[in-house]
């Protein structure tokens, strides 16, 4: 079930009931961490697809005569032991007695996951080149496996085409739910608005720069798959974009990083291209390259100014992140390209001048169309900060008339800490407004939406906080003559004096 904007696809039942036992497996083993359990189930998942596309491939050559080399087959050397890579599969080992089985894919399926990179049917391997196993005990594995056969079992019994996509992401909310790491986690209902705003096209090339657990790029897998089926998925030379060079993801924490690929996979995305890179610095060399950047770079503070690509220093010399990713947006993308990311509320109006630098940048350069002020608690209780999301075209020649403010008051869920699900909802009417920003030219800034001319902007050195510019209505209250209101007081003081009498009677 899902609920238009309101988060996650919720798992109910019994896949629900199965997901959470395997969560409380881990835990009885002493393993607690959020992020250590996501990430072993990670690789316990990748072993069971690694069969199961073998298999898959092994049927579909047989169908078309074609012979198939299996990475199953035969001997497979691990380290200087060699081993019947028939016991390396999911659907050998897990029938195994609960000590060999540990032994099993303790020594011998973990290596060959993590040496599995110079393969190339293995677009995953990767990532897993450094994975550790922490599973701590023989009967916890046996549990976790055995757990992970029901849960595979009910979703191939799913009549919902995304089940192993929505399991995922019942999994990562675990992640949220903990409040730790929770900086990886945008809200899910921002994103796809975001995600909406921006309406990927089945050409597009898109990237998230700072791309987590990859949430921005499976929503935009999901927007397209839901939009634009037929043209992609009927047509080989988009299929194959699709499946292999749109989706672009850098980060720089490993785990995020198998996380995320994972994500991808399970969302139906079989090679997207997730890289352990520095986005900041030289090491990133993508210039001029996407047609959509989707994104919620980190506010981490400062860098070394050794460590940022020049270029970037070129346009905005500063050690601020927030200010950087900013224009390294600009740089890698096309001309023509798009952006909607999201920034706090200091890059709207800080007085520096490396913010009055980049949003010059942005707005004489090249056009800004939108910023959306959201409110502090879209990101309890990880953060109280406030954001914004700003929309913008790389033109590298300006272009920039009137930028759209939308004041989001409300998310549809509360703005405190526990985050519950309520009726106010703006996000729809964000994205309706968006798209049709004609109808917007007559309204008044006193309005939750305006447009703002670009002179008015420039001549408030760029700041583009809403509150620069939206105005308050003032309607004017009429009140009883001063006269009326005294004699209304001595009266309500009778009155209290004749209950106070009547009370001392009784004593």
């Amino acid at each position: 079930m899902l609920t238009e904007y309101g988060g996650l696809k919720m798992i109910t039942g019994e896949l629900k009931n199965k997901i959470d036992s395997l969560w409380d497996i881990f835990a009885s083993g002493g393993l607690v961490n959020p992020l250590d359990v996501i990430e072993q189930i990670t690789y316990l998942m990748f072993i069971y697809e690694l069969d199961e596309s073998d298999k898959m491939r092994a049927k579909e050559s047989v169908m078309l005569g074609l012979p198939h080399n299996s990475m199953f087959s035969g001997d497979v050397e691990i380290g200087e032991r060699k081993v019947d890579g028939d016991m390396l599969r999911w659907s050998t080992f897990h029938d195994f007695p609960a000590g060999k089985m540990y032994s099993t894919v303790q020594e011998f399926v973990f290596p060959f996951i993590k040496n599995l990179h110079s393969d190339k049917n293995s677009a995953y391997s990767k990532y897993m080149d450094d994975a550790i196993f922490k599973i701590p005990t023989p009967l916890v594995l046996d549990k976790v496996v055995h757990a992970l056969d029901a849960i595979y079992d009910l979703m191939k019994n799913s009549d919902d085409a995304d089940v192993r996509g929505d399991v995922y992401e019942y999994l990562l909310n675990k992640i949220a739910q903990s409040g730790l790491n929770g900086q990886f986690r945008t809200p899910r209902h921002i994103i796809r608005m975001m995600v909406d705003m921006m309406q990927p096209r089945p050409d597009d090339i898109i990237c998230d720069p700072a791309c987590g657990t990859s949430g921005f790029l499976v929503s935009a897998g999901e927007y397209l798959k839901d939009n634009h089926k037929e043209d992609i998925f009927f047509n080989r030379q988009k299929k194959d974009h699709y499946m292999n060079s749109m989706f672009h993801g850098y980060d720089m924490d490993r785990t995020m990083l198998r996380i995320g690929a994972m994500n991808m996979m399970t969302h139906g995305i079989d090679h997207p291209f997730i890289e352990y890179r520095d986005s900041l610095s030289d090491q990133n060399t993508d210039r001029d390259k996407f047609t959509l950047i989707l994104a919620n770079p980190p506010f981490k503070g400062s860098l070394d100014y050794d460590i940022v690509s020049a270029d970037l220093l070129k346009m905005c010399k500063t050690k601020k992140t927030e200010l950087l990713f900013l224009a390294l947006f600009l740089k890698m993308l096309k001309i023509g390209g798009r952006c909607a990311c999201i920034v706090h509320d200091g890059v709207l109006f800080g007085s520096s001048t490396a913010h009055q630098a980049i949003r010059k940048e942005i707005i004489e350069n090249n056009r800004l169309e939108a910023v959306v002020s959201m409110p502090s608690g879209v990101f309890k209780p990880y953060a109280g900060v406030s954001t914004a999301v700003l929309v913008f075209t790389k033109t590298g020649h300006g272009g920039t008339d009137k930028v759209w403010f939308y004041d989001m008051k409300a998310d549809g869920f509360s703005l405190d800490d526990k985050r519950t699900p309520i009726a106010d909802n703006d996000i729809p009417d964000i994205v309706s407004r968006f798209h049709n920003l004609e109808a917007e030219a007559d309204r008044k800034r006193t309005e939750q939406s305006f447009l703002v001319d670009k002179a008015d902007i420039v001549a408030n050195n760029y700041d583009l906080s809403i509150n620069k510019y939206k105005e308050t209505e003032y309607v004017a209250v009429e009140y009883q003559p001063t006269s009326e209101i005294l004699a209304e007081l001595q009266e309500l003081e009778k009155v209290i004096a004749e209950g106070l009498k009547e009370l001392e009677a009784m004593v």
